[in-house]
């Protein structure tokens, strides 16, 4: 179908001709006007179905034909970051699906559904990392903050879980801060850990209630555990997501991936540029994606900045710490 938005003169205004499509794009009471001003650094106003822009911008016109093709197949108005996904799409050159009209959070074929909710590839390379998830035993994800690393490693995770194919999901992580040593900390193990695998939680929670959660921990169904403790087990017909994994040791990298049964799955999330092990220790994620990344059943996805749909602002945050680390590497 194609859009109602018409074009007008040098890309300055344009009209929509179906004011309920004007709604989906734009958000109740205009609010997402303010969000699409602060991206593209212009002016807008709106008046009946016209939306003027200053300056002119052919970005502007781009984006909001975008959306108003892709309002046909949906009820609700657009949200921040998928404005902010859309964009960052018709930022990237002759891309296929852009020409169809597609949109990457509307492919049920790059699609996790838990518990009635449903996500989608924000992204190129969350496609990539989505077909892995379903294709190979061990997945590698590196990249920085905001990219949706863990978020769907814990939707794959929990959805393999809820539907039987897997009895157990173990959520471990490397404590660096404390030295593997939680022993001074109050209360049970999980209750120590329990700080150093909030993420992972808050990523649970918008698939379950807490209480959903707490009463798959209590019958074993989820399980939390320090990396340490992974020594000597063996892992079967489960499902593992090791967290931060730049800051395991190369032994530690070794010892949880030899506890994978044939049955089980593990995804490992990682980013690089922050690791907190001493000097003297070498990352075990640096060393696996170097020296694993051909095993047949293994599949590595490296994100980068370019990758990151959290929001805007993280995008722009990472972008700008990673200019002044070049500089400063450049001085030295």
């Amino acid at each position: 179908m194609e859009s109602n938005i018409k074009e007008k003169h040098l890309a300055n205004y344009l009209y929509f001709g179906d004011i309920g499509e004007m709604e989906k794009v734009l958000g109740a009471n205009d609010r997402n006007i303010s969000y699409i001003e602060l991206l593209l650094g212009i002016e807008i106003s709106v008046k009946g179905n016209m939306v003027a822009f200053n300056p002119p911008s052919d970005m502007a016109i781009r984006l909001l034909e975008r959306l108003s093709k892709l309002s046909h197949s949906r009820n609700e108005e657009f949200s921040q970051s998928e404005i902010f996904m859309e964009y960052q799409l018709l930022s990237e050159p002759k891309l296929k699906d852009l020409e169809e009209g597609k949109s990457l959070f509307s492919d049920k074929e790059y699609s996790i559904s838990v518990n009635s909710r449903c996500v989608f590839a924000k992204s190129r390379v969350q496609k990539k990392y989505i077909t892995s998830l379903f294709e190979n035993q061990i997945t590698f994800s590196e990249g920085p903050a905001g990219t949706g690393k863990t978020f769907i490693a814990i939707a794959y995770a929990l959805m393999q879980l809820m539907t039987g194919k897997k009895n157990k999901l173990v959520l471990t992580r490397p404590v660096v801060e404390a030295g593997e040593s939680l022993g001074f900390l109050p209360g049970d193990l999980s209750q120590k850990l329990n700080p150093y695998l909030k993420p992972l939680y808050d990523s649970m929670e918008y698939f379950l209630t807490p209480s959903q959660i707490r009463k798959l921990e209590e019958t074993g169904a989820i399980e939390i555990s320090p990396l340490a403790y992974m020594r000597g087990r063996s892992l079967n017909r489960s499902i593992v997501i090791l967290d931060e994994a730049q800051n395991t040791t190369r032994g530690q990298m070794k010892m949880f991936l030899t506890r994978l049964g044939e049955d089980s799955k593990a995804i490992i999330t990682g980013d690089s540029s922050q690791i907190d092990l001493p000097s003297r220790d070498k990352s075990g994620l640096v060393e696996a994606l170097s020296i694993l990344h051909d095993i047949s059943g293994l599949g590595v996805i490296r994100f980068s900045q370019a990758d990151v749909v959290r929001s805007r602002i993280v995008k722009a945050i990472i972008s700008r710490y990673s200019e002044e680390e070049g500089d400063v590497q450049r001085k030295y």
